[in-house]
Parts: C-alpha cells; structure tokens; sequence
C-alpha cells in the first residue's frame, strides 16, 4: 500500500495500544462533584476544635478559621463579590492569608494571588489583566494595590463583629483560582482552575500520601507558586493542620530545626532546597514530596532511603498535580510514576499516537484536573487544551509541552521540553517572555535568554544582548 501516508501506519500492536491507554492509566475519569468550601465545611462539622492553622504564635481552630473566613465573605459579597468574580489577594504568608483565600471561595469568588514579593509592575499588570472586583490586603501591604482598585483591609472592624455569610453555592466546575504563569509572548498568562480540580488533588493526597486528621502540612511555597495550593489543600481539606514555615527558617539547618519543632509530618519540597538539607537532620518519619523541578538521581537516593518519599509532576493547567511516583533509592532513574486520581495521561507523536514503551514522546494530560483555561485567551486555550481522542464527547486533554517515556512495566520518565520553557527553583519561565522585556529597552537590538547550570544545582538564568549602535548605552 505505497499511497498510504506514513503517519497512518500503526507501530504500536492493538495489545500495547489498550495497555498504554487503559491499563497504565489508573482509575477512570470519575467527575468529581463538590466545591472547596463543602470539602473544608466537611472538617469543620467533624471537629471544629482541631487546629486548622499555626504561624508563629497565631494558632487557629477549624471553627474559627471558618467563622473568619464567613465573615470576610460577608464582607466581599457586599462588596459584590459572587460566582465567577476575581478577588484579588495582597498578603505575606499568615493566618490572615489562609482566612483571606477561604473567605473570597466562600463568597462564590476566584481568589487571585498577588505575591507581594513579585516587581510591582508585574503585579499591576496581573490586576490589569484579571480585573478583580477588589483586592484583600492589610494596612502594610495595600500601598502595593494599583490605583483605583478597591481595597479590603483584613483589620477593618467589619471582620471581627461582621455577620458571618452562608456559603454561595459554586459547583464542581466553578472558578476557584486564578495563577498567572510565565508566557513566550512576553507577558503572563492566567490559569483558571477549578473547584472539582481541587476534588482530585484532595483525593490523591488522602489515598497516596495518607494525610488526614492528626497530620501536620508543612507551609513552604510562595504565595504565588501552584505548590502552595496543594499545601495548604492537603492540610485544611483533609483534616490535618497547615504550619506555615517562617520566611527566617526556611533554608538548611534552620528549615530541619523548624520542622522537628512544629511536628510536621508531610513536606513539599524543591529539590534545589533538598540538596542544600541533611536528610539525617529531618526524622524518618516524615513523608518528603519533591515538586517544582526535575529530581536529580542523587537528591533522589539521598533522601528516599528509609523514608517515604514521592516526586510529584504536574504543570499549573492540571492543578498542580498530573502524576506522583513513590521514590526508590536503588531505581537507577528517577520517575514521574503514573497519574494520580480521576487523571489520564498519554505519550503521543506528532499525529497524537501512541508512542512505544521506552520512545520519547509528548506528553498530554486528561481528568478532572485540568484547567478550564487561560483567562481571556481562547486562541491560547484552544491551543494548549485540545480534544481528546481517548475519552468521550467533550473531554479534552491538555498538551504540557513536557516530553517524556513509558517505561516497560508502565511508570513515565520525564525527558525534557519540546520547546525553550525552563524550571528555575521551581518556578516555570519562558525565556521569551524575558527577552521580550529586554528588547524593549531602546539600547538592546536582539536578545537571547537561556538557562545554564555552570554549578552543579544552581541553575541561572543568562541573558545575551546585541546593543542598538544608534543609541549610547547610558547605565547597564
């Protein structure tokens, strides 16, 4: 049959085709039902005197935290917050911080993170973009909202003696938050994620890390940082306690010093911070995730002997976990495992086929967990977040970008990009987005920004400029 395109050709047999797609796919896409707001609801009613939230010497219950967070509700719905609407949030990691996010879900809201450690031009443009119909602050942090955007100061009176709001009612696929990440274009681009992606991820942690009552969630990420929500969603929609880590104690000996202290039993981690901890200095008992980036063999073996420990992947659009694989010190590599629960993933070629056991191909993500999209941006969605040959009417499946392996017995390899998207510190960039910034001083003709680790585990990030000969450089 010479006219039949090379493409049609099947290279993997119907027997190795049904394995890749069904078997090594774990549990089917189930359709989770329920908001964040029922599952945190669910732990207050069981035991609303546990305690819910610790930072230095602030502690809250489980009932305090949701009377707090009700009457901030309170507040944002007179401000008009409701389903659908961006709230944005301006606060250093605090109890103030987990009250604010809980607050604006309860009032039907999507809760959008301004890190206050991001550039202030970066932020504005954030709030710019998202347009939120307010933005919650306290009185040290609220000279960073742009002009002109309504304000909520965590302090006012209104939110000590306010009524306390009934939860608005949002289903599974309701907006619960907006994350912007790094765009090629030069500017960022929002992830909005929904509540039953949250379903998913509180599913994984119950069934796969064993976090419930009694447990303790160390608080490490950035406010800004996807990881942050599986943090503090592992603990506050679980039954187990969220311990925010000190900004003083969050490297080297002082982090190990920290976590024996508060008994933390669960900690996500970047491996750049892994390397730079004694695993001996850290109790055997605590069960240590490694997320953000790519786990080097040896950080891998040094800290999973005698202890649980996972390496976790997952971009943004799939909230913030696609895959989970439970660590092995004598593996000679180190994996992604397979996907965690109500997820599909699948390793496809050019023409979204299958690729062979052990062939690199790009890796799609499908489930409840992905994104409902970008935030105005439909060509962009549309691009990424495509129909799903696998499932049924309607499913879509993601393309990360990420290329990766089925080994033979079916657990994933990661194996790079398939475009110039980097992990610095567990933070996602596109080095366009930098040279785009650069190229728009007058002084700079052509830029080019790449990643280089010239020290082993510091990975920089290095730009390269051709200066514009009409102009005189002034300052560099």
């Amino acid at each position: 049959a010479p006219e039949t395109p090379l493409g049609e050709v099947a290279v993997v047999s119907p027997l190795v085709r049904e394995r890749m797609i069904v078997e090594w796919n774990g549990s089917p896409v189930v359709g989770l039902v329920g908001s964040v707001v029922e599952l945190f609801a669910e732990w207050v009613v069981r035991d609303p005197g546990a305690v819910a939230v610790v930072c230095g010497g602030e502690c809250l219950s489980y009932g305090e935290l949701d009377e707090r967070s009700g009457r901030l509700a309170g507040v944002l719905a007179g401000r008009g917050v409701g389903a659908e609407s961006v709230v944005g949030v301006l606060l250093e990691r605090s109890v103030d911080l987990v009250v604010a996010l809980l607050g604006v879900l309860r009032a039907g809201g999507a809760y959008l993170l301004l890190d206050p450690s991001y550039p202030v031009e970066r932020r504005a443009w954030m709030v710019a973009d998202a347009g939120p119909v307010c933005v919650v602050t306290s009185g040290a942090e609220a000279a960073g909202v742009p002009v002109g955007v309504p304000v909520v100061d965590v302090g006012d009176a209104g939110l000590v003696v306010g009524p306390v709001l009934d939860p608005v009612v949002v289903g599974a696929g309701g907006a619960a938050y907006v994350l912007y990440t790094s765009g090629s274009s030069g500017v960022p681009k929002g992830v909005v994620v929904s509540h039953g992606g949250f379903a998913g991820l509180v599913a994984g942690h119950r069934g796969l890390l064993g976090v419930g009552p009694g447990c303790r969630v160390a608080q490490f990420a950035s406010a800004g940082f996807d990881t942050f929500g599986w943090e503090w969603s592992m603990a506050l929609l679980t039954g187990a306690a969220l311990v925010v880590v000190p900004e003083e104690e969050r490297l080297g000996r002082q982090l190990a010093v920290f976590l024996a202290r508060e008994g933390v039993t669960h900690v996500t981690l970047p491996p750049g911070v892994l390397a730079l901890l004694d695993e001996g200095d850290v109790g055997a008992g605590v069960v240590v995730v490694s997320a953000g980036e790519e786990c080097p063999p040896e950080v891998m073996a040094r800290w999973s002997r005698g202890r649980v420990m996972f390496n976790s992947y997952g971009p943004t659009e799939t909230t913030v976990d696609a895959t989970l694989w439970r660590c092995d010190a004598d593996a000679g590599e180190v994996l992604i495992g397979g996907p965690v629960f109500s997820t599909r993933v699948f390793v496809l070629d050019g023409s979204l086929e299958p690729v062979p056991p052990g062939v690199v191909g790009e890796l799609y993500v499908a489930g409840d967990g992905l994104a409902r999209g970008y935030l105005r941006r439909p060509g962009l969605t549309g691009e990424r977040f495509v129909a799903c040959p696998f499932g049924g009417v309607g499913e879509r499946m993601y393309r990360t970008g990420d290329l990766a392996r089925w080994t033979a017995d079916g657990r994933l390899v990661f194996a790079g990009r398939a475009d110039d998207q980097v992990k610095v510190r567990g933070h996602r960039i596109e080095p366009g987005e930098i040279a785009a910034v650069l190229t728009a001083h007058p002084a700079v003709a052509q830029a080019a920004v790449v990643a280089r680790e010239d020290t082993p585990g510091d990975t920089r990030l290095i730009a390269y400029i051709v200066p514009e000969t009409t102009n005189t450089v002034t300052d560099t």
